[in-house]
């Protein structure tokens, strides 16, 4: 972790927040781990990025996390949306009470294993956590039935699976597989 600092993106970054995105659609696990190709990425018009560097860099909808290193270069990425209680998620299902959602995650393969996942990881829930009127009661995500290397990951963030299971769009022969993270007790906002 020396070098990297563990910062939330402005939202002035829009071509740092295209770039990483782009090189994550790239990895040979994007397959696996998103739901949008290259191509769908670089077809973008630029106001796109532009609103999405706003929307997660302040405010209570959204919040992107990057891990810095000190020459200005970005190792990776997490974001937390905001799913409030009445609502309709990602995959068209209620959500019955206030929570995160983690997605996009990404560390860049040379910058594995020394400790950014879990540092981003450890911001995103600290922000989620933070949030009050109302409080998130938990922090979830979807996992690929095949990545592995994902669920293993999460496990260790403390991140289990709720059961919950469901077809991954465009493709219900594939399934994700839900994981939560609840609130701790009496922690902020307890």
């Amino acid at each position: 972790m020396n070098g990297y600092v563990v910062r939330a993106v402005r939202g002035d970054e829009w071509q740092k927040v295209r770039d990483l995105r782009i090189d994550a659609l790239r990895d040979p696990a994007a397959s696996v781990a998103f739901l949008e190709t290259v191509e769908q990425a670089e077809a973008r018009p630029d106001a796109v990025w532009r609103d999405r560097a706003a929307g997660v860099s302040h405010g209570r909808a959204a919040r992107q996390f990057v891990a810095e290193a000190a020459d200005g270069t970005w190792a990776g990425s997490v974001t937390v949306l905001v799913e409030e209680g009445g609502t309709t998620d990602f995959f068209e299902r209620s959500v019955e009470r206030a929570q995160g959602h983690v997605v996009g995650v990404f560390v860049r393969s040379g910058q594995r294993g020394i400790g950014l996942g879990e540092a981003l990881f450890g911001a995103a829930l600290g922000w989620a956590w933070s949030l009050r009127e109302p409080a998130l009661e938990r922090v979830r995500l979807f996992v690929h039935e095949e990545n592995a290397r994902a669920e293993a990951f999460y496990r260790r963030c403390g991140f289990r699976a709720s059961g919950v299971v469901v077809p991954v769009p465009g493709d219900a022969s594939v399934k994700e597989r839900e994981y939560v993270f609840p609130r701790p007790a009496g922690g902020p906002g307890a």
